[in-house]
């Protein structure tokens, strides 16, 4: 397991909760000594044009410092699904997240879509024909599945809210109806942590994220060769968050 990960990711560029001073520290001083870490190289202009429009691509642009932390954090899912795609799972300890971030326009703290990017770049290098990401965050993914909606090789899936053991047994059939259905090139997930019983969703365990984890790394080696990556959404306890992010690591590289 590598964890892509840059200290520009400590900027606080914004007044939002998924900027807000001491998150990111949280995550990796949890993660810190167990994995390997390797530094991400800030996405292209080219790249942001796979999913965006130049006119959304401007209006980050004129938001100021967030443009170049946003830059690096697309890059840092294109590092994750790059490593993902030689055998070897990562995890994207980047920010802003993006799965609310659709071809013309962003919100929900998002600004470009970091792993729907890095999806279509792989596609459009020839380098997978099918990608599946699975979105375990608490809020939709609405700018994910516009981007993806007109394309057949890359589908997006969110996970429907409810009590811990409905959400485990949901996601238990989908992976089982998805296995039935044929073999993807790379599992992606939008990791969001705010489902946990002490951040805003208050539903999820700790415990339950390894159990996550270790289902879709299951299903990725089932159907994907084990080629599987996550990138950081949603998650705002500070208090929790490191935790349940290296929960759901343990799982994903069992």
């Amino acid at each position: 397991m590598k964890i892509v990960y840059h200290e520009k990711f400590k900027t606080v560029y914004s007044s939002d909760p998924a900027a807000a001073p001491g998150r990111i520290e949280a995550i990796y001083n949890e993660l810190f000594g167990h994995y390997t870490f390797v530094e991400p190289k800030p996405a292209s202009v080219n790249d942001l044009k796979l999913a965006h429009s130049d006119f959304h691509i401007s209006h980050v642009r004129n938001l100021g410092v967030v443009y170049d932390i946003a830059l690096l954090a697309v890059g840092g899912a294109i590092e994750a699904a790059s490593i993902a795609l030689s055998g070897e799972p990562a995890f994207g300890l980047i920010r802003p997240p993006g799965h609310h971030a659709s071809r013309d326009s962003s919100w929900g703290f998002c600004y470009f879509n970091n792993i729907a990017i890095a999806i279509l770049k792989l596609l459009n290098e020839n380098l997978i024909k099918k990608a599946l990401v699975i979105d375990i965050d608490l809020h939709f993914g609405d700018g994910t599945e516009n981007i993806f909606y007109s394309i057949d090789a890359a589908e997006y899936y969110h996970l429907p809210t409810g009590n811990r053991e409905e959400q485990l047994e949901t996601l238990s059939k989908f992976l089982e109806k998805q296995c039935r259905k044929g073999n993807y090139d790379i599992i992606g997930v939008s990791a969001g942590f705010d489902r946990h019983i002490e951040d805003w969703g208050g539903m999820l365990t700790t415990e339950d994220y390894t159990e996550i984890g270790k289902m879709i790394k299951e299903f990725a080696n089932d159907v994907a060769g084990g080629s599987v990556f996550a990138v950081l959404e949603g998650g705002y306890n500070h208090k929790v968050l490191g935790k349940n992010v290296r929960a759901f690591l343990i799982g994903l590289e069992t």
